[in-house]
């Protein structure tokens, strides 16, 4: 398939307000509410957009880690499977460089990275070798890559409607009680559609709509989620993924992920442990713009060295969810471990 404009339009705004109304959407798109709504279930039927939910934790403590994958080539595909059901790999890509798969691991903790992830990578058959860079920081993720095609009015409006519950934006809280259970059921049908609403939810669940709503909405507010709506890459006009290992000069972290934010095509930035100590990934429209982006990056972070550039053959994984060889959703979704502390 192919996406209209209309469709493009639909998916920047449901990135910025990933769970607004229908009837919200079309006052600022100047749609009707019901063709919008009949729109979305078109494109989220046919895997090319979805909204997804994954939990943030404590930003103190957990661990994002950036992990390099060989394996015997032979066995590549059972490898890639083994790992990509792991609920700690939530994103898994196939590399075209000096490694065989790239992946994008989220923890509790360090230990807990190093206890349970990394004791089950030592008992996949066929992975040869791993290698870790640890992020320091995360300075800017995919749930703030935008396709941009509506006008900066347009926008704004709908960053007033997302408020900071729904695009997982509250400043994290140092203290709180863990959500109880029965709250955090609810988590898996958010990571399975990000727009779930509370009566959907209550029906699966066999409870009441209104508890279900009083449980929904203190899930929203307590900012362990992050909701994000993605597109399929090939039909985003930007189908190539190059990331870049980089060093960026010490203090000058924050400077250059200030600069990087001006450039729409990063999908992220972080600082890292490792050979280099800087991570970089964009989404490009063709191999040919990998030099302009690596002139862009030079201009703009002064004293940077790429060290690597590193192109993607294909997702296997992305924040949880099974993709199909063409970049659209399978449907399949392996849910994150609940591990990550939910703080109230």
């Amino acid at each position: 398939m192919e996406l209209s404009e209309e469709d493009l339009a639909l998916i920047n705004a449901l990135q910025i307000a990933p769970r607004m109304s229908w009837q919200d959407a079309s006052d600022v798109l100047g749609v009707h509410a019901t063709t919008l709504a009949a729109r979305w279930e078109r494109l989220r039927s046919a895997g090319a957009s979805w909204v997804t939910a994954h939990l943030i934790g404590d930003p103190k403590q957990m661990c994002l880690a950036f992990v390099d994958i060989d394996c015997e080539m032979h066995r590549r595909a059972e490898v890639t499977a083994a790992l990509a059901a792991l609920p700690e790999v939530v994103t898994v890509e196939e590399a075209a460089s000096n490694r065989d798969l790239m992946l994008t691991v989220i923890t509790p903790s360090l230990e807990e990275f190093s206890a349970d992830v990394v004791a089950r990578f030592k008992d996949i058959n066929g992975l040869l070798k791993y290698q870790t860079a640890l992020c320091t920081r995360l300075h800017s993720g995919g749930d703030a890559w935008r396709l941009n095609v509506l006008d900066r009015s347009q926008q704004a409006a709908l960053r007033a409607l997302a408020g900071p519950e729904a695009a997982g934006l509250l400043p994290a809280k140092t203290v709180g009680p863990p959500l109880p259970a029965s709250h955090l059921a609810l988590l898996p049908f958010l990571s399975r559609d990000g727009r779930s609403t509370s009566a959907e939810i209550a029906r699966a669940l066999g409870r009441h709509p209104a508890t279900v709503q009083r449980q929904l909405n203190r899930v929203l507010a307590s900012g362990m989620l992050s909701f994000r709506c993605e597109v399929a890459q090939k039909y985003s006009g930007f189908p190539v993924t190059c990331q870049w290992f980089a060093n960026v000069p010490a203090g000058q972290h924050e400077a250059a992920a200030t600069q990087l934010r001006g450039l729409r095509n990063v999908r992220l930035s972080a600082s890292t442990t490792g050979r280099t100590n800087f991570v970089i990934i964009m989404w490009l429209h063709s191999l040919a713009e990998v030099m302009n982006a690596e002139l862009a990056l030079r201009q703009r972070v002064p004293g940077i060295e790429l060290a690597e550039s590193v192109v993607m053959l294909s997702t296997v994984k992305r924040v949880g969810w099974m993709l199909n060889p063409d970049s659209t959703a399978s449907g399949a979704v392996v849910v994150p471990a609940l591990g990550l502390d939910a703080q109230g």
